[in-house]
């Protein structure tokens, strides 16, 4: 049906594995946290992938180079939550401090060596207008073909940041999406040379008009979500919709047992990211049966 609700993912940085494999990656990480966190997972999730990794790398990730694959993780119940409200980490706080020397020296220099030498992706797209312009792309095509259609646009990493400047740039050109719940993952939206780069380019930090939520999870001891809080940073849009950080465990462990916070198989079976898909899907069912029952009910009136 074209009105179905569907949830739309965006992977982040670094090379992938081929489109078909990480798309199903992504498809099982999200059923197996619905099954363990809410009890649940329909049999045909409404999910489609943006995937972008080609664009930047020659051949997609071999599975012999491929240290962090999916897996069920062990275990029956549900994944681990923060035990109340994260506090910022030493990290976080160090961060702040330079943000602020930084900002008052007007010169970047931590962040663009971050930029440059862990997070290389994140470079390319400043640097190489080709890239950029082909990456937003493939999520404007994703848009385009899901037109009308209720979105829980679900973004990783780098992901994350190209779904807020399409969407930003849509919103100039009036074209807004229906986007139910925006939820990025790992985000690096709080760097400040993101944060400068993005209002250069905007002209402002604000949650984009199209989002009617917006949910930030971020592991704690994932670096990509170091400085501000989103909150903090992006001001609310027009209809007063503002961003709601979540702290998040990322419980991902490598085959051989090594933690990455900021792995997004890890983040998609949390329960703040299950309890969301489940809302979405529910809140969307139940409007659409409303709404198709109405015309029904109209009839009837009319003809009594």
């Amino acid at each position: 049906m074209h009105d179905r609700p569907l949830i739309l993912g965006i992977h982040g940085l670094a090379n992938k594995p081929p489109r078909e494999e990480k798309q199903a990656w992504w498809g099982q990480s999200i059923a197996e946290g619905l099954r363990r966190n809410v009890g649940r997972a329909p049999p045909d999730l409404p999910f489609d992938f943006v995937y972008w990794a080609d664009l930047r790398y020659d051949a997609p990730l071999a599975d012999d180079h491929n240290r962090e694959p999916y897996y069920p993780a062990r275990g029956r119940g549900p994944f681990p939550s923060p035990d109340g409200v994260c506090a910022p980490t030493l990290t976080d706080r160090l961060y702040r401090v330079i943000e602020w020397i930084q900002v008052k020296a007007g010169h970047l220099v931590l962040d663009d060596l971050i930029i440059e030498h862990r997070l290389d992706d994140l470079w390319g797209y400043y640097e190489d207008i080709i890239f950029r312009e082909a990456a937003r792309d493939r999520l404007r095509q994703a848009l385009a073909q899901h037109e009308g259609r209720p979105l829980l646009l679900a973004a990783h990493s780098m992901g994350s940041l190209i779904a807020y400047d399409v969407l930003r740039l849509l919103e100039r050109q009036g074209n807004l999406p229906v986007i139910a719940h925006f939820v990025s993952m790992g985000a690096p939206l709080g760097l400040a040379e993101i944060k400068r780069r993005l209002a250069s380019e905007h002209g402002d930090l604000r949650v984009p008009e199209a989002v009617a939520r917006w949910s930030n999870l971020g592991d704690r001891e994932d670096l990509a979500t170091v400085g501000t809080t989103l909150a903090e940073a992006y001001a609310p849009n027009r209809a007063g919709i503002g961003v709601i950080d979540c702290p998040v465990i990322n419980a991902y462990r490598r085959p051989r047992g090594g933690k990455n916070p900021h792995k997004s198989y890890g983040y998609l079976r949390t329960p703040e990211f299950s309890r969301a898909v489940a809302a979405f899907l529910n809140e969307e069912t139940r409007a659409g049966s409303e709404n198709r029952a109405e015309p029904a009910a109209l009839s009837t009136a009319s003809g009594a």
